[in-house]
């Protein structure tokens, strides 16, 4: 149990370490927003013939393309919504597009920001409404709204004309069908979303892995010896004071008051933590040291005998932090509360 326990508690931290990662390597680049704004311009306003796709193909585009590379975003406004819908161009143009008629729609939503909009999520009634706004261009005709469309080769064409089709003339069982169709499309593009960053997970996983040398087979022996140890301790102080000849027999430096010491304000966890490329001296008197283990963590890098447990600690990291928390909650007892 204690064997189980130790392996959950060093996953679960190493996980959170992974996810805490990923999450500021998403929120600073603003990975989800920009992944929106980048479906939203390719079904909206099209793919130019010289340009690849706004949305990116690849887990290369991911981590790249698209943070560093044409940001698909409108700039931020603070100005409400107006109150007459603009005008939609009559053909093709670069400075008057739907996805900025549809932002100026939607932009109440949006937080106070500098430069691009911050806005990662569209619910689907508010995409309904800020279509049938839209279609108020026209006097809410739909057909000449699609029409519209159509002239500025608008993909949304296709998908709005099916839905029009299918409401038979009827403009609320229209605005429920963008509803339940946008509703559909955000969740395929949630679930392409997760399998990008899986991958980002992935590499994540392997420097978090490599940075800490975690050797998951090294660290089971080490809390096996530690255990066998304390119960060890534990049976000699319940013995007597005779007994004391058999502790000071375990112990390499003859005193066994510092190696029971050191064992148990050292535990398991912190000695492989140690043995990171950079640790972290907390001592009980004076201030934190950071210290450089480079020649240590590079020896253990290069030698083949931990790479199974390397091996071993990154796929437990690919299960991630909830499914090591559900197993520590299980182990523990711990019930979730609302």
């Amino acid at each position: 149990m204690d064997l189980a326990l130790g392996l959950v508690v060093a996953f679960l931290l190493l996980s959170l370490l992974v996810s805490g990662l990923n999450e500021a390597f998403v929120r600073v680049l603003s990975i989800r927003s920009k992944f929106l704004w980048a479906y939203l311009r390719d079904t909206m306003d099209g793919v130019e013939a010289k340009a690849p796709s706004w949305l990116p193909g690849s887990v290369r585009d991911v981590l790249l393309v698209l943070p560093f590379g044409r940001d698909p975003r409108p700039r931020h406004s603070d100005r409400p919504a107006p109150v007459e819908v603009g005008r939609m161009p009559e053909t093709k143009t670069s400075d008057s597009m739907m996805m900025d008629l549809l932002y100026a729609r939607v932009r109440e939503i949006d937080h106070g920001k500098r430069g691009r909009t911050s806005i990662a999520n569209i619910p689907p009634e508010r995409f309904a409404v800020a279509v049938m706004e839209l279609a108020t261009m026209e006097n809410g005709e739909i057909p000449k709204f699609l029409e519209k469309l159509r002239k500025v080769d608008s993909p949304l064409y296709g998908h709005l004309k099916g839905v029009w089709e299918s409401a038979q003339g009827d403009l609320d069982r229209f605005r429920k069908g963008v509803e339940s169709w946008f509703d559909g499309e955000m969740q395929r593009l949630s679930m392409l979303y997760r399998r990008y960053v899986k991958w980002v997970v992935a590499v994540l996983g392997a420097v978090v892995t490599l940075l800490f040398s975690m050797d998951g087979f090294e660290y089971a022996k080490t809390l096996l010896r530690d255990n066998a140890y304390r119960t060890s301790v534990t049976a000699v102080a319940e013995a007597g004071p005779d007994a004391y000849d058999e502790l000071r027999r375990q112990c390499t430096g003859g005193d066994p008051v510092p190696c029971v010491t050191e064992l148990l304000s050292e535990p398991a966890l912190v000695k492989m933590m140690g043995q990171a490329m950079v640790s972290v001296s907390i001592p009980a008197q004076g201030e934190p040291s950071v210290q450089g283990n480079f020649p240590v963590w590079w020896d253990r890098i290069i030698t083949p005998s931990h790479w199974p447990g390397f091996l071993l600690t990154y796929v437990a990291l690919l299960f991630g932090a909830p499914f090591w928390w559900d197993v520590f909650r299980r182990i523990t007892g711990i019930r979730p509360r609302r």
